[in-house]
């Protein structure tokens, strides 16, 4: 059978957890910070994790992760 090619885009943003969970970087970490409070930013520090339905569709993506 044909090797599947990894969509790089999303092997870069994108982890598969041992248990089959998608883990990303949450989005606005990036610019307009001062106006952010200090327990925000610390909680967009955090991996988040995709819903069920987004996470099958990055699995199609990733087909050897």
């Amino acid at each position: 059978m044909v090797k599947l090619k990894t969509n790089r885009s999303a092997a870069k943003r994108f982890k598969i957890t041992k248990t089959g969970k998608v883990k990303h970087k949450k989005a606005n970490l990036r610019h307009l910070l001062s106006a952010k409070s200090r327990a925000r930013k610390r909680n967009l520090r955090k991996a988040g994790v995709l819903t069920a339905s987004d996470a099958k569709t990055i699995r199609a993506l990733l087909p050897y992760a």
